[in-house]
């Protein structure tokens, strides 16, 4: 019997993998196809996931450095106000990569990390959790004293252990110009109801176009439209669900959940790869499968460490839909210089910020 069973071998499970294998627990973690695929997200990433990432993968995945953002209440050619940092405020890098070498990470610490296996049931047991995986050449089961459902929005352990769904789930859509673009602002266009639509420069990985909404609205028609503003053909379209705001509980008797699954994602942006894997962190500082109370640890120990930010972030997420005058004086107020750190909101009350504001 495994002491931990993950289930998708995205960034959180790749991550808890890999620490609570160095911690000496037996892990095997199943990912459903090929690593980083098919990409549903996007690669634009504050600096922090570099703590995250062996140093000598740092140029393998490293595509841009990003100084700041501009905002636009129209499209491509509206006005913009700008928000940067003398320094790389954010990264652009390889995403179908990063998944890769966070699982080569979880590997070498002592993980059994299985790609094209599929976890096709889940039974959650007084002592134990059993799970039927379907892999390349055969379906057999499979034992663990705790399981990790680190299978994105639509997970299939969350709903096979009964925990609630996130708040709500956003429709987003990218795209790529491969023309190699260097430059280092990311525009940002508040033109979609509830949400916003993006263009990201990624270097020799060419320029990231993508867009966001709820449920209900045109996603292929909004997101044709913000390609044909910029006049550009795109290539790799692809599609995903976002999930926006944490349900009560992302723990049972057996099992917890982590990253998308669990909503553990940024509600003004959707991300969720620096969320999921500071979660996974706190999963395997807390947990021991043989003391299933150290579960409620883990349910404190992430909303204690993510739960401000996220509660804030729903705020900044709301002046997405002010009325444009009012977007126009806060764009207006906060434009120019900025302190704030694109993972927390916390820091738009930070004396750097006001500091920033001043000058």
């Amino acid at each position: 019997m495994y002491d931990f069973a993950v289930v998708g071998v995205g960034p959180a499970g790749a991550r808890f993998a890999r620490r609570a294998a160095e911690r000496g627990y037996d892990v095997v973690a199943f990912e459903s196809g090929e690593l980083g695929k098919p990409l549903a997200c996007s690669g634009h990433v504050s600096l922090d996931v570099w703590e995250f990432v062996p140093d000598e993968y740092h140029d393998d995945l490293f595509q841009n450095e990003i100084r700041g953002a501009r905002f636009h209440l129209g499209g491509a050619d509206s006005p913009s106000h700008p928000f940067y940092k003398q320094d790389a405020i954010s990264n652009a890098i390889d995403r179908v990569q990063l998944d890769k070498v966070l699982a080569d990470a979880a590997r070498d610490a002592g993980a059994d990390v299985r790609e094209q296996h599929t976890v096709t049931g889940v039974t959650e047991h007084r002592d134990s959790v059993d799970l039927t995986v379907r892999g390349p050449e055969e379906t057999f089961d499979v034992s663990a004293k705790m399981v990790a459902g680190s299978d994105g929005p639509q997970s299939r352990v969350r709903e096979a252990l009964g925990l609630p769904e996130p708040d709500e789930f956003l429709h987003g859509a990218l795209a790529f110009d491969p023309e190699p673009d260097h430059e280092d602002f990311v525009d940002v266009h508040l033109t979609v109801p509830e949400f916003f639509a993006w263009r990201i420069p990624r270097g020799e990985g060419g320029v990231e176009y993508g867009l966001a909404a709820a449920p209900g609205e045109d996603v292929p028609g909004r997101f044709d439209d913000l390609v044909a503003d910029y006049g550009v053909d795109v290539e790799h379209r692809c599609s995903g669900v976002i999930p926006i705001g944490p349900p009560d509980t992302v723990t049972s008797r057996r099992g917890f959940l982590l990253g998308d699954a669990a909503g553990q994602t940024k509600p003004f942006t959707g991300g969720g790869i620096r969320y999921g894997m500071a979660a996974a962190d706190a999963a395997a500082r807390e947990l021991d499968p043989d003391r299933p109370g150290t579960l409620a640890g883990y349910e404190r120990a992430w909303r204690e460490e993510l739960g401000r930010d996220i509660t804030l972030g729903h705020l900044v997420r709301s002046g997405y839909s002010m009325p444009e005058p009012i977007q126009r004086a806060g764009m207006k107020l906060f434009s120019g210089e900025i302190a704030v750190h694109m993972d927390q909101p916390t820091s738009l009350f930070s004396l750097d910020q006001l500091r920033a504001m001043l000058k």
